[in-house]
């Protein structure tokens, strides 16, 4: 099942993907670095009839929700360029070592007689094999949910900023006395620029989004989760199949023993030959794939296009 966004005839080369993807990363930065250091209040306090600041206020932006999305679609849109350019390259590198299937022109010592054990996927595989079910499509929206859910859900968790903002907030007395020499003590003018109701107000918001988010988020790993039970379920009926096929196959082995040996050396040269053939118009078919742009990314993508320049694969 394909599982990538690579096309024969349009969309990004690997350069440009890596280009833009480096770009959605910065440009990530840059929005996390709107929320360093914000805080509740600034201070103030009077010396000598002059107001001195002793707290720098930094207020949240007045933008967060769209901060926070426009963060995780440069989030989604690099995970889903990386994705199509790890998969360009493990395609290319399974196509350069592929070797020819030449099991049936072994040379067998003697018979080698069926005895098929097909194991249940292993705890270390399923997940892997779960997920290569899904079409690019719902990859990319995993991918995409999964970005939202995880940003904006460490923004409102209990170690979060809004958390730890909304704590704070209540605790922040009306008015601080501050020394400022020996037996005289100058009042500090504190001044909240949030309130209970307005950060309330932006977790409900955010948390909304969240849930939102954590539904897709779940509803996949559920899918990929009952995709593997299924697929066990498939592999126990067809062991007991395999079973009863193999001890047919091997009353039947040793009589065309003889004759199999005999066509062999033909059988493999003209395998080899062929798939040869096949391998190098393969890679190259492959190297020049490129990474059709999903709906869902345009916007990002085509606002990084523009600075972008397309260099020689």
């Amino acid at each position: 099942m394909k599982q990538h966004s690579l096309t024969e005839n349009k969309g990004l080369s690997l350069s440009q993907a890596q280009s833009i993807s480096n770009l959605c990363h910065q440009r990530a930065i840059e929005i996390e670095a709107k929320f360093a250091g914000v805080n509740n209040v600034s201070k103030t306090v009077k010396v000598d009839g002059d107001d001195k600041t002793t707290i720098e206020g930094v207020a949240l932006p007045p933008n967060v929700l769209e901060l926070l999305n426009e963060k995780a679609k440069l989030h989604a849109c690099q995970a889903f360029l990386m994705e199509n350019m790890k998969a360009k390259e493990l395609m290319l590198k399974t196509a350069r070592v592929e070797v020819p299937d030449l099991l049936d022109v072994d040379y067998p010592d003697k018979p080698k007689f069926i005895d098929p054990v097909v194991k249940m996927l292993s705890e270390a595989t399923e997940k892997g094999w779960g997920w290569d079910q899904l079409t690019a499509t719902e990859l990319n929206k995993f991918f995409e949910a999964e970005s939202y859910a995880a940003h904006i859900g460490r923004f409102i968790h209990q170690d979060g900023l809004l958390t730890h903002l909304r704590a704070e907030l209540p605790n922040i007395p009306s008015i601080e006395w501050m020394v400022i020499r020996d037996g005289q003590k100058s009042p500090v003018t504190i001044k909240k620029h949030h309130t209970s109701a307005e950060l309330l107000k932006l977790h409900e918001e955010l948390a909304a989004v969240h849930r939102e988010k954590e539904q897709v988020v779940n509803y996949f790993k559920a899918k990929v989760k009952n995709l593997v039970t299924k697929e066990n379920a498939r592999i126990a009926k067809h062991n007991a199949d395999l079973q009863n096929e193999a001890e047919k196959h091997n009353n039947d082995l040793q009589a065309v023993y003889e004759t199999a040996v005999k066509k062999a050396n033909e059988v493999e040269k003209s395998i080899r030959a062929g798939f040869e053939t096949e391998r190098q118009a393969k890679i190259q078919k492959i190297a020049g794939m490129r990474i059709d742009i999903d709906a869902r990314f345009q916007e990002t993508i085509t606002e990084f296009l523009v600075t972008t320049p397309e260099k020689p694969e």
